[in-house]
């Protein structure tokens, strides 16, 4: 008998991982028009209940919270999430940065309310809202961090540190990349052999678990499946941000905070542990590492993730 064609394979694939123990789909989508830029948004949770608003990391996308947001969404919230310019189901854009997306976060935001809102961030998620926190504490009520405190530098010379960040290499890298990512494209795979590569980076988590991953960030094609996220993207880059500059305000962090931190180091993680931080963590803060967790805390322990968070925004 002749193999099936190989579009045939991938439907059966996807069939096969659409599912995972306690993930559950959004109750609603929809698109917040952020300046031109189209950002795709998922809602768990009742209409009419208390709105607190997740943000995902960098190289990732909202579906990632399919396990968490509902448990948070169970508890009496409206759980509102989106996917992060170029990032899943959103537009690609021609710029990418901090400033933009701080901007499309807020564009977000006032979609949900023009009240002040709490916010849940994991990793580059927990950085941005800490500094948009920072800018403008009225729009914000409480604030859970997920692995995503702002490392501090410990070069107590921050402009050598910076020459170092701005190398010529480093820039000359960035820009190479930009010159090629107009015609670009993400490598084709099969569904678990992409979940296979997402595991060199997420040893922690289950084969099963990142199966259901590709079958929400990537999408079929008649090659393979690739992941949505715009080739234009990469990690690091250069830009008008430091992390300096959001843990010299953190003693003074204008709303309550509770931080969560990973225990164990992996390859997509968080710089920044509990140790590092811990001094510069305003005096009323919660801060929390988590025993042998990886960056993925949400995903590894999402009950005890969820009622911490949960306990946090009811007091």
């Amino acid at each position: 008998m002749s193999s099936p064609p190989i579009a045939d394979a991938y439907v059966q694939d996807e069939t096969a991982f659409r599912s995972y123990p306690g993930a559950r789909a959004p109750d609603r989508q929809g698109v917040v028009n952020a300046n031109g830029v189209k950002l795709a948004t998922y809602e768990w949770g009742d209409p009419d209940a208390p709105p607190v608003l997740l943000v995902h990391g960098a190289l990732d996308f909202a579906r990632t919270f399919d396990v968490f947001a509902p448990l948070v969404a169970d508890a009496g919230f409206r759980v509102v999430s989106y996917d992060q310019r170029g990032h899943g189901n959103s537009s690609h854009a021609a710029l990418y940065g901090w400033v933009a997306d701080e901007r499309d976060l807020l564009c977000v935001a006032d979609s949900i309310s023009h009240k002040p809102i709490p916010v849940i961030g994991h990793s580059k998620g927990g950085s941005l809202l800490i500094h948009a926190a920072e800018a403008l504490p009225h729009r914000f009520t409480r604030f859970a961090c997920i692995d995503g405190m702002p490392y501090r530098s410990p070069h107590p010379d921050s402009a050598m540190h910076e020459r170092r960040y701005m190398s010529p290499k480093i820039i000359s890298d960035w820009l190479s990349h930009r010159h090629t990512a107009a015609t670009a494209t993400r490598k084709p795979a099969s569904l678990e052999d992409l979940a296979r590569r997402r595991a060199r980076m997420n040893p922690r988590l289950s084969h099963e678990w990142l199966c259901y991953l590709v079958t929400q960030g990537a999408q079929p094609s008649d090659d393979g499946w690739r992941w949505k996220l715009d080739p234009a993207i990469r990690p690091g880059g250069f830009g008008a941000m430091r992390s300096r500059w959001m843990t010299d305000r953190l003693p003074g962090f204008p709303i309550p905070l509770i931080a969560l931190f990973s225990t164990i180091d992996e390859p997509m993680g968080w710089d920044c542990k509990l140790e590092d931080i811990q001094p510069y963590l305003p005096p009323t803060a919660q801060a929390i590492a988590m025993a042998d967790t990886g960056h993925f805390v949400h995903i590894e322990r999402p009950r005890e993730t969820a009622q911490l968070v949960i306990d946090f925004l009811r007091s």
